[in-house]
C-alpha cells in the first residue's frame, strides 16, 4: 500500500514538473545585476504566472521571492522579474516557478552581486565575454543554399568559460523578409532565436547586456528611417533586460552601466543613422548621443571605458558600414578623446563577420583600441580584402569565434587580456593591453 502511495505521489510530481517545463519557451536569463537588485528574464509558451525564488549559497534557508508577473501575448509572453533587497558580494541560486510550480533545469541558475571594493581593497579580477552576429537558421524562411548559421555548440562552450558578463554587440537575431514588416514576424524571429537549446545554459550562467545593429533593428543595412523601428524597439526591450534605455535622449537603446572598475557605454548606431550616400552630412549617433558619450567619457574615472557599438570604429576603410563612412562624427570623437586626454577607451564592435584588434596611437602613451568580435554563429567571411592599418599583427580571424576580456592587477595598474576562441573553445589569438596613464 505504501509503495502504491509513493508511486502515485511520484507520478503526480513528475507530471507537474513536466507541465511547467512545457510552459517554458526560453530562459531564464540573467539581465543586469547591481549591488541591491537583479533582473531575471523569462519567456513562456502561453500566458502564465512566473516568479523566481532565490537563496544565498551561504544561507539556503533564507529565501526571497520576486513579485510574480503574468506573461501576455502583447509582450511575446516575456517577463523581466526583479529580485530586490539583495546583498552586495553575494552568490544567489534561484529557481524559476511557473504557475506556482518549480521548473527543473539541467543546469544551475545563479546570480552574483558585485562586491564593494572601493576604498577597501584592490579591484577584483574578473572576465567578460563578447561577440556579435548570432544567426539561427530556419530553412523555411532562409535563402536557398547552404545554411547561413551553424556551429551552435559555440554557445555551450561559451557557457563553460569563467566569466561574469556577456556583452552582445548587435545582430543578436536576424530578421528575415517575412519578419520585419509586422509585429507578429518581429516577435516570432526573436522567439525563434532565443529558444535555441544550445543557448539556454549561457543565458543563465552570467549577466547579459545588449545593443543592436541592422539585423535586429530592421532590414539589412537599415537606417533611422526604417518604418517599423518602434516595433523592433519594443521587441528589443521585451527580449533584453538592460538597466536603462535612451539615456542620451533621442535614441532607442543607448545605455550605460558600471561593473567593478569599468564603465560600459552602450551606443545606438541605428536610430539616428542616415544612409551612407549622404555621408558628407551624414551621422550615425546624432548630436545628442555624441554629446552624451563625450560628456560621459570625460566624467568617467574607470580603469577602462568600454564603448559598445555595432560597426567598426577605428578601421579607416570606407567599406560596408564602418564608421569611416561618416568621417565627421568619427573624427570629432577621436579629437575629443585626444584633446581631453581621455585614457583607456576601448571600443567593442561587431558586424564584420571577422574579428581583429585595432590600435590607434594618439601619442607614445595614449591609444584608442577597437576589439571587433564577429561572428558567433553567422557565416564568417573568409576573404577580408581591405588593409586595416590599425590592425594589430596576427589578430585577424576569419572563422566563427567570440572574445574573452579579462581584467586584473592593482588599481591604476590594471591589465586587460584579450583572448579569442573558436567554436570548440580552441584559442585563436591573445593580446594584452596595459592601463595607460597621463
Amino acid at each position: 500500500m505504501r509503495l502504491l502511495l509513493f508511486l502515485f505521489i511520484f507520478i503526480l510530481t513528475t507530471i507537474s514538473v513536466n507541465a511547467q517545463n512545457n510552459l517554458l519557451q526560453a530562459g531564464p536569463m540573467s539581465g543586469y545585476i547591481t549591488f541591491r537588485e537583479a533582473a531575471i528574464w523569462v519567456q513562456t509558451t502561453e500566458s502564465a504566472k512566473v516568479s523566481a525564488v532565490l537563496w544565498s549559497v551561504e544561507q539556503p534557508n533564507n529565501k526571497k521571492r520576486t513579485i510574480p508577473i503574468i506573461t501576455g501575448r502583447d509582450n511575446g509572453f516575456t517577463a523581466t522579474l526583479i529580485a530586490e533587497d539583495l546583498l552586495p558580494g553575494t552568490t544567489y541560486n534561484y529557481q524559476l516557478e511557473i504557475n506556482n510550480e518549480p521548473v527543473e533545469l539541467e543546469y544551475t541558475s545563479t546570480i552574483k552581486t558585485p562586491k564593494i571594493w572601493q576604498w577597501r581593497e584592490q579591484p577584483p579580477a574578473f572576465s567578460l565575454l563578447t561577440g556579435s552576429c548570432l544567426y539561427v537558421s530556419e530553412k523555411a524562411f532562409d535563402r536557398p543554399g547552404k545554411p547561413y548559421g551553424g556551429d551552435y555548440q559555440i554557445l555551450q562552450n561559451m557557457a563553460k568559460q569563467d566569466a561574469q558578463l556577456m556583452l552582445w554587440l548587435g545582430d543578436n537575431t536576424y530578421y528575415r523578409e517575412v519578419d520585419w514588416d509586422s509585429k507578429t514576424g518581429i516577435y516570432y524571429r526573436n522567439t525563434h532565436t532565443r529558444s535555441l537549446p544550445e543557448l539556454q545554459p549561457l543565458l543563465s550562467k552570467m549577466q547579459h547586456y545588449s545593443i543592436w545593429d541592422d539585423h535586429d533593428f530592421g532590414s539589412n543595412d537599415a537606417v533611422g528611417s526604417f518604418y517599423n523601428k518602434k516595433l523592433t524597439l519594443e521587441a528589443f526591450k521585451d527580449f533584453w533586460a538592460n538597466p536603462n534605455y535612451d539615456i542620451s535622449g533621442g535614441t532607442g537603446i543607448s545605455g550605460q552601466f558600471s561593473y567593478n572598475d569599468i564603465d560600459v557605454f552602450m551606443l545606438d548606431n541605428r536610430w539616428n543613422r542616415t544612409p551612407i550616400y549622404d555621408s558628407a552630412k551624414g551621422k550615425i549617433l546624432g548630436k545628442k548621443q555624441l554629446n552624451w558619450l563625450m560628456s560621459s567619457l570625460k566624467n568617467s574615472h574607470a580603469s577602462f571605458k568600454l564603448v559598445m557599438v555595432g560597426g567598426q570604429f577605428l578601421n579607416p576603410n570606407k567599406v560596408y558600414e564602418n564608421m569611416a563612412n561618416y568621417p565627421e562624427e568619427r573624427q570629432k570623437l577621436i579629437d575629443f578623446i585626444k584633446d581631453e586626454q581621455i585614457m583607456n577607451v576601448v571600443f567593442l564592435t561587431g558586424d564584420r563577420h571577422h574579428s581583429e584588434v585595432s590600435e590607434m596611437e594618439l601619442s607614445e602613451t595614449h591609444s584608442i583600441f577597437d576589439i571587433t568580435a564577429s561572428p558567433i554563429t553567422s557565416k564568417a567571411h573568409k576573404k577580408v580584402k581591405e588593409e586595416n592599418k590599425f590592425r594589430i599583427k596576427g589578430s585577424l580571424i576569419k572563422e566563427r569565434n567570440y572574445a574573452k576580456l579579462s581584467f586584473s592587477g592593482k588599481l591604476k595598474k590594471r591589465v586587460l587580456k584579450i583572448e579569442f576562441f573558436d567554436s570548440e573553445n580552441k584559442p585563436l589569438f591573445e593580446h594584452t593591453i596595459l592601463q595607460q596613464r597621463l
